[in-house]
């Protein structure tokens, strides 16, 4: 089975063409003033914008293929996409189109894709709508009565609506169900699901077809809410009356009374509210559609009549609008936009035999579908033709990325027959998984190659991966040159630096640092026999920095662990060969390419994450690194066994809490509990540096059912006085601590101690305390399916099993139990980050938080376009094969220096 408008792209001359309307209709509709921009001026502007543009096209031939003059030159050139709107519109609604929608140039204008398309000839039900909610419908009208208000001078036109096509009675059947008793509103919910009801805050504003049953609508559509509602306390709650029905009032609007007739199907745009228990919208905005009317008058044209049957058929365009300047205005101007521009002026950034063998539709076909289609299958079409071209875009410069990196050149650190990395796999208490030992082959071949690695490590939660980056930087090590692991925190770096050497062992060169003998040429570690491995953060006191830096910089530092403190111009490294970089994204784009090797050559480069990544999402925001999967647990972890702890329904059960971690620690085991915040202010400076809670802005302090969140603070006070854990050693952390405090409690906490931690989330990677067995996290509801992952992958590190309770006063319906609920129905993270990523913005997904930009894809869905972003990536990848500077394909390279600008491509290229 195809999905609709599938087919469309064998028969690519079958597609049915977008409707057009005249010039003058759509101008009419637009209400663009004329101001010397008619038709006349629209030609002169388009034939000097064609000239130009061939001028330019002939002097891109004539520049040398440089990436950097190519990028210069085409980010300086004038072209029809960044020509202002109103060069076309006229001043007024280009100036409101700017204020309103933030829209100034012809491309960003073309890109403002409609949100969704409601079918001409099927009203919108009521029951679908939701208080509070802005909201676009199409209805028939009933009746229009206009009368003079008792209270005040003026009149009230009073416009009654339905959703019903057919003046047909409902059966009774029908009647008896209503009023719906799940389009409530308010805080308050039914205490039981009625069936044969849609859900007014899970069904969208689909149609219903014309005399379909009531009660079949929102049957079958794959959702059952029964459990849902019945975990609802009884409250109250507004009843919605006959919700076949709605009125809405105009005051003082002679042009509703004169433009609204009896019969017209009319579009109405605006906040869902309530009036005496029925529901109403708030100020609406109207366009009528079809009136009772529309009939051709006799003798119309053949075309006349083509273009109303075309028009009366055709889907209506929703766009994400603004009160003031409503979905039909924004359709308007578009559509007078499209029919004033020369549309075959656009560059395409897939070239035309591209095109050709995938059969994609042309540019200027696809902008006319997209806002003027006459079909679904139009739109459709036109929809696939546009997530394809932000596919090949994104893969294309990716592809850049990955070419440019490809031409420099590095200094090879082939592997030693005998050497440290064959040492420490003899040294080590347990063998390497399959996994660890093919992926190990994989990086053994990228630092033989002169061309610089590249590769990213993904594994879920203590799947090995230090032991893998370990054996990399030691083949490094064998062959003279030095090795940089780069953390995000102090408490992550120094947790690596004791897992370093602890791994070593007796490989670990554990002299006293010799200043006077670092200033001389310095011993190779293959000759040695053992390693120096160095720490550098920027809380060392001033001595310790001072031997660490000449460590590094004189090469007896084969190994240097560090934070944002490495990438500081006083740190010089003799001979760097391998920077292995630790949860890089939350390192900056200049950040994580500030380490390079000798002469500023680029150093071979690992990317080790422990987030789960979906292989079309890593194809799609990794695509210029090499991929190694480590998807095996080690033998001998435990597995970890995941709990939700409801207190909203158990509220005794908080209690429980406490005595199950007594119980843990009389076995001798240790016990995280994980809170949201450091202390009780309302600030967010009391959360962790770059954490983000879920939840509105307005609750970020506290919990879904009231009271503050927990913090560190309070639950020390709390536990302080909590009978069950009497006599246990508790202490905090939390990333704001002195750094010797941090140390200290965190060695206390791993020499055992300490029997419970209360800590933020500073220990959520890297931490390895294998006799800690039971987590508590506090307000679970708060943090996200990724960082739920993480933070339970502290426990179970050992030879015993871990538990894990996730604690929170949601009630079973909330919005976050979903996310709860999937933590703990399985420990798969890579089945985690499916779901994770599904209930994310795709924004988030390529970064666009940590660019403070919006997402530069607008379609395209890196979960579901799996097959269609790999035809992409072949046929970009080939493009820049042939042609790395896009030296012949200017089209596509402004199309990326627009789309993504020199940080943000920097950025999907991670440094």
């Amino acid at each position: 089975m195809t999905e609709p408008g599938q087919g469309l792209f064998d028969l690519p001359e079958k597609v049915p063409a977008p409707r057009r309307t005249s010039t003058k209709n759509a101008s009419r509709k637009n209400g663009a003033q004329k101001t010397g921009t008619g038709s006349a001026g629209t030609q002169k502007t388009a034939r000097k914008t064609k000239n130009s543009v061939s001028t330019r096209r002939r002097t891109v031939k004539e520049l040398d293929p440089k990436v950097g003059e190519v990028i210069e030159t085409y980010a300086s050139e004038d072209r029809l996409e960044n020509a202002p709107l109103k060069n076309y519109l006229g001043a007024s609604t280009a100036k409101a189109l700017a204020r309103h929608l933030g829209l100034e140039t012809v491309g960003q204008a073309l890109e403002y894709y409609p949100r969704k398309y409601l079918p001409r000839g099927e009203l919108t039900p009521f029951s679908s709508l939701v208080e509070g909610s802005e909201a676009t419908i199409v209805a028939r009208v009933l009746k229009v009565t206009t009368r003079q208000m008792a209270s005040r001078r003026g009149s009230i036109t009073e416009i009654t609506i339905t959703d019903q096509l057919t003046d047909q009675p409902p059966s009774p059947a029908i009647e008896s169900l209503r009023p719906n008793p799940n389009a409530y509103r308010g805080a308050g919910a039914p205490a039981a699901y009625q069936p044969g009801y849609s859900n007014p805050r899970l069904q969208g504003s689909a149609g219903a077809m014309a005399g379909s049953p009531r009660s079949d609508y929102g049957a079958g559509h794959g959702f059952k809410l029964g459990a849902v509602f019945n975990s609802y306390a009884a409250g109250s709650y507004a009843m919605v009356g006959n919700s076949d029905t709605m009125t809405l009032s105009f005051f003082n609007a002679w042009t509703a009374a004169r433009e609204i007739h009896q019969g017209d199907q009319v579009m109405f745009s605006g906040k869902v509210g309530t009036y005496r228990g029925e529901l109403t919208l708030t100020n609406p905005h109207y366009a009528v559609i079809a009136d009772r009317a529309s009939g051709m008058a006799p003798g119309a044209s053949a075309e006349a009549i083509e273009r109303a049957k075309a028009r009366a058929n055709a889907p209506i365009p929703v766009y994400k609008a603004t009160p003031k300047y409503p979905t039909d205005r924004v359709a308007a101007a578009l559509e007078a936009l499209l029919e004033r521009l020369s549309l075959k002026e656009l560059e395409d950034p897939v070239p035309f035999t591209v095109r050709k063998s995938r059969k994609i539709p042309s540019l200027a076909w696809t902008y006319r579908a997209v806002h003027t289609p006459d079909t679904e299958q139009t739109w459709r079409a036109a929809h696939h033709s546009l997530r394809y071209r932000e596919a090949f875009v994104l893969q294309a410069a990716l592809a850049r990325i990955r070419a440019a990196r490809a031409a420099h050149h590095t200094l090879a650190r082939p592997f030693v027959p005998g050497g440290l990395a064959d040492a420490l796999t003899g040294l080590l208490p347990y063998k390497l998984t399959e996994g660890q030992e093919a992926v190990g082959a994989e990086i053994r071949d990228d630092l033989a190659s002169s061309s610089p690695m590249n590769r990213l490590l993904q594994g879920d939660v203590g799947s090995g991966k230090t032991v893998v980056a370990l054996r990399a930087m030691l083949q490094v090590a064998d062959n003279g040159a030095q090795a940089a692991m780069l953390a995000p925190t102090e408490v992550l770096a120094e947790q690596h630096y004791r897992s370093v050497c602890q791994i070593l062992g007796d490989l670990l060169d554990t002299r006293p640092f010799d200043p006077a003998a670092a200033k001389s040429a310095h011993e190779p570690p293959a000759d040695k026999g053992t390693v120096r491995v160095v720490l550098l953060t920027a809380s060392l006191k001033t001595k310790a920095k001072k031997e660490a830096l000449l460590a590094i910089t004189s090469g007896s530092a084969d190994i240097v662990i560090g934070t944002h403190a490495l990438l500081a111009d006083a740190v010089q490294f003799a001979d760097l060969g391998l920077v292995v970089v630790d949860e890089q994204h939350r390192f900056g784009v200049e950040q994580r390419d500030a380490l390079r090797g000798p002469g500023g050559a680029l150093p071979h480069r690992l990317v080790m994450t422990a987030t789960p990544i979906p292989r079309t999402v890593a194809m799609t925001v990794f695509g210029d690194l090499d991929t190694s999967v480590l998807d095996q647990l080690p033998a001998g972890r435990q597995k970890i066994s995941t709990h939700v702890v409801p207190l909203a329904e158990h509220p005794t059960w908080a209690q429980r809490i406490w005595s199950r971690a007594r119980e843990e620690i009389d076995a001798g085991h240790q016990v995280y509990v994980v809170v949201p915040k450091i202390g009780g202010g309302d600030s967010s400076a009391e959360t962790e540096t770059g954490e983000t809670l879920f939840g509105s802005a307005t609750a970020s302090t506290e919990s879904a059912r009231g009271g503050a969140l927990a913090s560190v603070e309070s639950v020390l006070e709390d536990l302080e006085g909590e009978p069950a854990l009497a006599g246990v050693r508790i202490a905090g952390l939390h990333g704001r601590m002195d750094t010797a405090e941090k140390n200290r409690v965190m060695t206390e906490f791993s020499d055992g101690q300490l029997d419970l931690l209360v800590s933020t989330t500073v220990i959520e990677v890297g931490v390895n305390v294998p006799n800690a067995t039971l987590m508590v996290i506090m307000d679970a509801d708060r943090f996200g399916i990724s960082g739920l992952h993480q933070l339970r992958g502290r426990i179970g590190r050992g030879q015993l099993p871990g538990t894990c309770l996730l604690v929170t006063k949601q009630p079973a319906d909330g919005v976050s139990r979903e996310r709860l609920d999937a933590v703990a129905s399985t420990t798969d993270g890579f089945e985690l980050s499916r779901v994770d990523l599904e209930q994310r913005r795709e924004g988030d997904i390529l970064g666009a938080a940590q660019s403070g930009k919006k997402s530069t894809l607008k379609l395209l869905r890196a979960l579901t376009d799996a097959k269609l972003i790999e035809r992409a990536r072949q046929d970009a990848f080939a493009v820049i094969e042939r042609d790395p500077t896009l030296a012949l394909h200017p089209d596509l390279a402004r199309t990326i220096d627009r789309a993504l600008d020199a940080d943000r491509e920097a950025f999907l290229g991670r440094g």
